[in-house]
């Protein structure tokens, strides 16, 4: 196993960055708020092309909950109480395992067709910024380290219950142990590190949307669609109808030529 540094870049990596990307991301969660309200959205292509969207995000989405899920109950949950209600760790380790690669796989695919159709289609492509092109790579990187790490870790080598989630149970409790990462195999080192630069990075890229949580939506009165010509017989197959082409504004009456008695001739 290799260990990332001990002493000087122990402590910055593992008791200092923390609490710097906590206060970036949440800073800019509430900077965002106030200065870019209309821009706190995820700037959906759905019109450009949604048949490999529709496929890419939903198999993403699930992924990355389950993900966070996950990653939730590993690191509140500890050892004693799994082993109090009858789990044992080995049960628990094959649990998670499992779950891991499932949700992991989930997320490489998902993400990995959400970059194919966002390089396949020009109409995608050039909407996309500078800053989603940082978020893309960060967030792959955050991915393929994740994932790495699941596989890895397949038969236990890596006792992360007792090692990396406590560490973060430390941090919640302002009471960082960098002693608690050092000797813990590399790829959960980096992992655990690269991952505070996503969370700095969060609030100022697309990946804000998922922040947003549509409380009063229920509640919103609903949108009334009405025809733009009252009395028009409705089919009862959907779309099947005639289009309607007419101007929604009359057209300017043309100017009767001059000596053909119009109205406006004098008399």
């Amino acid at each position: 196993m290799i260990a990332l540094a001990t002493s000087t870049l122990s402590v910055a990596a593992y008791s200092i960055l923390p609490y710097v990307a906590l206060s970036i991301g949440i800073g800019g969660l509430i900077w965002r708020r106030k200065t870019d309200r209309f821009g706190w959205t995820a700037r959906s292509t759905e019109l450009l092309e949604n048949k490999v969207l529709r496929f890419a995000s939903v198999l993403f989405h699930l992924g990355v909950l389950a993900a966070i899920g996950g990653h939730v109950l590993g690191i509140l949950i500890p050892q004693s109480f799994t082993e109090a209600v009858g789990l044992s760790d080995e049960a628990y380790h094959v649990l998670a395992v499992v779950g891991g690669i499932t949700a992991g796989a989930a997320v490489v695919i998902g993400f990995a067709a959400l970059m194919y159709r966002r390089i396949k289609f020009p109409r995608v492509r050039v909407t996309t910024t500078r800053m989603d092109v940082v978020t893309f790579v960060v967030l792959g990187v955050a991915i393929a380290s994740g994932m790495l790490a699941t596989l890895i870790n397949i038969p236990d080598s890596v006792h992360y219950r007792e090692s990396v989630a406590p560490y973060f149970r430390q941090i919640f409790v302002l009471n960082p142990d960098p002693e608690l990462m050092e000797g813990v195999n590399w790829i959960f080192q980096f992992h655990v590190t690269f991952v505070w630069f996503l969370y700095a990075l969060w609030p100022f890229s697309r990946l804000i949307h998922a922040f947003t949580v549509p409380v009063g939506y229920p509640l919103r009165s609903p949108i009334v669609y009405r025809p733009r010509k009252a009395g028009r017989p409705q089919t009862g197959k959907f779309g099947g109808g005639s289009p309607d082409y007419s101007p929604s504004i009359p057209a300017v009456t043309k100017a009767t030529p001059e000596g053909s008695g119009g109205p406006d001739q004098g008399s």
